[in-house]
């Protein structure tokens, strides 16, 4: 697997976990707020901050056809024209945005749901592009992605191994040399019992590419799980107050949780760890606690050593217990004190 990078960052295993806060709609047509939203992804130890790039009109029509009714989820009884103008990032403000994270040291990059879209990102000098889940269909879309040459991370809700092997494919054709996917469930917010992150550990293996986790589940209990099954990057929406409202307040976490999330996903990626038994540094001070083989009674010189005069306890400083049954055959060399610790050259052992 080659190694992935976004912005001068490595993205791996043994790496910090790549967590994304992503504005999306939260900004409620605030640019002070969105700015705000940034800040606090930066103090909750975010990695990158992540807009998305659309006006209503390059991702849908102006229809009341019933096509572009929605019927179910949080945006029931909406039009699809109505949700994406309220929730779309104004274009100009993309440039104040990309200056205000880089100056808070976040990574900053977005989605892009039209070549137009694509175009305008590049020239603002965007490190990474996002595919959305429901634009990894629109193959021309990724087609034009690619061939600007950066980093694309790809999520893969509601998609079948077939569609993705198709957007994987005609994204590495187009000149994608580093791409990443986020195994994503498109339900706003996903049910825990939908997650299925199994998935996560056959996406890495199908693909052969760092793999992620497009989280829209209630708070923060499976994020962590998906790095233990293999998750390298995490991507979550960030808002102010669930209570001030807006497109994606229901299924957003709030600072304190977001600060919480990224340290339960740090917190899980460093416990991975290696392979490796026997003690740790941790661990070093209580082998002394171990059970050893002691004399519970005191024993005179010639005496056999029985269960009633000998025992396995605490702590380590006799012979291993599994020397008991070898032990019971012998017989004091000496006289033996109760809490002496049992070693060979105090016993006589039958020939």
């Amino acid at each position: 697997m080659a190694t992935f990078e976004i912005d001068g960052r490595s993205i791996g295993r043994g790496k910090p976990p790549f967590v994304i806060a992503e504005l999306s709609a939260n900004h409620n047509n605030d640019l002070e707020r969105a700015k705000r939203i940034c800040d606090a992804a930066a103090s909750a130890g975010a990695s990158a901050l992540k807009l998305q790039t659309y006006t209503a009109d390059s991702i849908t029509l102006d229809s009341d056809r019933e096509d572009f009714h929605i019927k179910n989820g949080p945006w029931a009884g909406r039009t699809l024209y109505d949700l994406y103008t309220e929730a779309a990032t104004p274009w100009d403000w993309h440039e104040t945005l990309f200056n205000h994270c880089r100056k808070l040291g976040l990574t900053v990059f977005s989605s892009p749901f039209d070549p137009k879209s694509v175009d305008f990102l590049d020239e603002l000098g965007v490190p990474a592009f996002k595919i959305a889940s429901f634009e990894l269909v629109d193959i021309p879309l990724i087609r034009h992605v690619a061939s600007k040459g950066k980093p694309i991370i790809m999520s893969t809700g509601m998609a079948k191994p077939a569609e993705i092997e198709d957007a994987v494919s005609i994204a590495r054709k187009a000149g994608c040399e580093s791409l990443g996917l986020l195994y994503c469930i498109s339900g706003y917010p996903a049910p825990v019992s939908d997650a299925n992150i199994s998935t996560i550990a056959d996406l890495k293996a199908r693909f052969d590419v760092e793999v992620g986790l497009s989280d829209h589940t209630p708070g923060i209990g499976v994020a962590p799980a998906a790095i233990a099954l293999g998750a390298t990057m995490l991507e979550k929406h960030l808002t102010l107050s669930r209570a001030d409202g807006g497109a994606d307040a229901e299924f957003s976490l709030e600072p304190s949780e977001f600060s919480a999330l990224v340290e339960s996903v740090n917190q899980a990626a460093e416990a991975l760890g290696t392979v490796k038994y026997g003690n740790k540094a941790s661990e070093a001070g209580n082998l002394r606690f171990r059970r050893s083989l002691y004399a519970v009674e005191d024993i005179k010189k010639g005496d056999g050593l029985t269960s009633a005069n000998i025992r396995s306890i605490r702590p380590a400083f006799g012979l291993a217990p599994k020397y008991y049954d070898e032990v019971l055959t012998s017989t004091a060399a000496r006289d033996i004190q109760r809490g002496e610790p049992l070693a060979w050259d105090m016993l006589n052992q039958p020939c």
